[in-house]
């Protein structure tokens, strides 16, 4: 039942897209359909991501007065949570928004593992073909003529996705947590911890799940960061 709606909504869509565009690029080259595709991906999800950043930005500037509510009712955990949550509710803040992002990516790169390593390519599978997308003559499985988009263990791409995902996450969390930021609290410390994890350990565990899947699971990871750099630029993000 949930190989049947994964297949339907996620796996097919992408199978088909992604055969549509290496049948209408020049040189039918995977890397790049993939590249395109990403693009596409993003453009559309491109509402929620903005309202995600919109988000994190108007929590950062929230930080005094929530800590602010959180001392007014350290005695009394159910009203602390109830202020803070009022208080973003007020301010049309949505703590979870960039939530929906996640759910979004890690089925596509489900599909896309699915798709070179369990088969799907380079041989074309008619039976998951839509009637309308033609079945490309051809294809490439060398990005720009020398990445195998099929081939695990690509120690270049591994490093460009966790370098791309460092840039991305020091943008997107800003300023570091100190220890004069906030009151020292348990809090406090879980924050920091929190943000160690996301600055540093998530780009090396992302770097080397990348590196033992296939190539084009990097390079949609790749283009879909920078993507999400130039977005965060973008939205009046730097470096702090």
């Amino acid at each position: 039942m949930i190989s049947s709606i994964f297949h339907a909504i996620v796996y097919d869509p992408l199978y088909n897209g992604l055969m549509f565009l290496v049948d209408i690029l020049p040189g039918h080259d995977v890397g790049v359909a993939i590249v395109v595709l990403t693009l596409l991906v993003r453009i559309i999800i491109y509402p929620l991501s903005k309202r995600a950043i919109q988000s994190q930005m108007a929590m950062k500037k929230a930080v005094p007065e929530v800590e602010e509510l959180k001392k007014k009712f350290k005695k009394n955990s159910p009203e602390q949570t109830q202020a803070v949550l009022a208080y973003y509710r007020e301010h049309d803040i949505h703590p979870f928004a960039g939530l929906g992002l996640m759910l979004i990516q890690l089925p596509i790169l489900i599909a896309l593992y699915w798709i070179f390593a369990m088969g799907g390519l380079p041989e074309v599978n008619a039976n998951v073909l839509y009637s309308f997308v033609p079945s490309p003559e051809s294809i490439s499985m060398l990005f720009l003529g020398f990445v195998d988009m099929g081939a695990k263990y690509n120690i270049p791409l591994a490093a460009l996705t966790a370098l791309t995902q460092l840039v991305y996450s020091r943008l997107s969390m800003g300023p570091r947590v100190g220890q004069t930021a906030v009151e020292e609290s348990l809090s406090a410390d879980m924050a920091r911890s929190f943000d160690l994890q996301v600055r540093y350990i998530l780009p090396i565990v992302v770097g080397f799940v990348v590196y033992v899947v296939p190539a084009a699971a990097a390079l949609y990871y790749v283009t879909s960061n920078l993507f999400m750099i130039v977005q965060e630029y973008a939205s009046g993000r730097r470096f702090n």
